[in-house]
């Protein structure tokens, strides 16, 4: 392989920290658009809202970006003749110490160990994060390296040790006192769902994009005859493990497996020929990544305002000109380019399409619009990421979004394990109260919580210590 997926990274990047961001500004005088459109800022869960904010496309970014991974991780074991059935094994185990790091992480946050922060709460939380590294970092300890199982036997002894502290742990910050295995990071979970389920489908349909497409009508047939009584309820409602597993988290699926086949397009152009960078071309392409930028930020807009035909007009007029622009792009740059642009045009249009259906598009509970919209959305940032990281090679520029995507698992639990335990020791925590004083000041919290978990992140990237699964 020629060189790293840098605008994969980045799409990645801007994900996590879209999601940080979201979750730390104080939002008590942000406007609605500053958070879940659903969940207004002082305000409770209102499913009659329909619409989306920058805030609903974060999650869905990040699990686009985790199936276009997959022929990187995945595709490139089965080139080499890999056998199937010990991906799908190594997907599971990936699986299920994302189950653990999902219950450990919410376990160990000093504000859910104590709800007044003390000094115990926060020493734990550090030590906890210092213990995830022998339990995501391979080979952390290099002695371990001559021994045959000596890397996993790090593992186990470092998962070991988390749970006896979670088990033993009397929590002030929940409602139970006791370790509950039902106690766990939702968006963690997802993703682990998706870690088993998403890989097992790419696995066997290895270079059969088509046939992967075709799981999804059945997913969709699942949830649709759920509704009523009969054998596909039982299927729906079984779950040996519901604190881990049900049926409902497999609706992902629709982002998830397009986010594969944009993978599959970037693992191609990866491997062929390197194109040089045309001068005379600059101008088309700069209009390639305006308009890519200008799809995301009109939908968005426009679906959370309900002005749903304006919205609709303005895509198309978008399309067009993003079509006439690629159409005559014959580069190894161009052929990818355009494979995004048509798929991620067609989710688009199809969720624009199927935008009235259950009401309207939302994040919660999420609908089939939703899915397909933030689906062709995500297309289009990964084309925007290519023109930006790759054609024009704004390396500088971008790296703090690569070096953060290339380590998101770090920069998830930063804020929450180090960030905040720290400013509490220091007391620094306790003139938070300033940020409650003005919409300015609540997104400037989320702004220097993010930026101090992003750097974080950036440093053991750059020494290379990544938390994989």
């Amino acid at each position: 392989m020629k060189k790293r997926a840098l605008a994969l990274d980045a799409l990645r990047g801007i994900a996590i920290i879209g999601m940080i961001l979201s979750g730390q500004m104080n939002l008590t005088h942000l406007p609605a658009w500053m958070a879940h459109a659903q969940v207004p800022p002082n305000a409770s869960f209102d499913p009659s809202i329909y619409g989306i904010t920058w805030v609903d496309l974060v999650f869905p970014f990040f699990l686009f970006a985790m199936g276009a991974a997959f022929p990187f991780s995945l595709g490139s074991k089965l080139d080499k003749g890999e056998n199937k059935f010990k991906l799908c094994w190594e997907s599971f185990v990936r699986a299920l110490q994302l189950v653990f790091f999902a219950v450990f992480f919410q376990h160990m946050k000093p504000f859910v160990i104590n709800s007044a922060m003390d000094t115990t709460a926060c020493f734990l939380s550090l030590f906890a994060f210092g213990l995830m590294f022998l339990m995501f970092v391979n080979d952390i300890i290099p002695v371990f390296r001559n021994y045959k199982y000596g890397t996993w036997g790090v593992k186990l002894t470092a998962f070991l040790i988390g749970f006896i502290i979670m088990y033993n742990l009397e929590y002030s910050g929940k409602k139970t006192t006791a370790f509950d295995i039902y106690f766990s990071d939702i968006i963690i979970i997802v993703l682990a769902n998706m870690a088993f389920f998403a890989s097992v489908i790419y696995i066997f349909t290895y270079k059969k994009p088509s046939y992967r497409l075709l799981v999804l009508p059945f997913v969709m047939a699942v949830f649709l005859a759920a509704a009523n009584p009969g054998w596909v309820k039982t299927v729906y409602d079984f779950t040996p493990v519901p604190w881990a597993y049900t049926f409902y988290y497999l609706k992902y699926l629709f982002i998830v497996i397009p986010g594969s086949l944009a993978g599959e397009y970037l693992y191609e152009w990866i491997n062929s020929a390197t194109d040089k960078v045309s001068e005379k071309s600059n101008s088309n392409v700069y209009l390639i990544a305006l308009t890519s930028l200008a799809l995301i930020v009109s939908n968005v807009i426009f679906l959370y305002t309900r002005q749903l035909e304006l919205n609709v007009l303005v895509t198309l007029i978008l399309l067009v000109s993003s079509y006439s622009i690629l159409k005559s792009n014959t580069t190894n740059f161009g052929v990818f380019w355009n494979k995004l642009f048509f798929i991620g045009a067609y989710c688009l249009v199809l969720g624009l399409v199927l935008e009235a259906y259950e009401g309207g598009i939302r994040k919660d509970q999420s609908t089939y619009s939703y899915y397909f919209v933030t689906s062709g959305l995500a297309f289009f940032a990964i084309l925007f990421f290519s023109v930006v990281c790759d054609y024009f090679q704004c390396i500088k520029s971008t790296k703090f979004l690569v070096l953060a995507g290339q380590n998101p698992m770090i920069a998830y639990v930063a804020t929450a394990l180090v960030v905040m335990p720290i400013l509490a020791l220091l007391t620094i925590s306790n003139y938070f109260d300033v940020f409650k004083t003005s919409a300015f000041m609540g997104f400037l919290q989320g702004v220097i919580l993010t930026t101090l978990a992003i750097l974080l992140t950036i440093y053991f990237s750059k020494i290379k210590w990544f938390w994989r699964t």
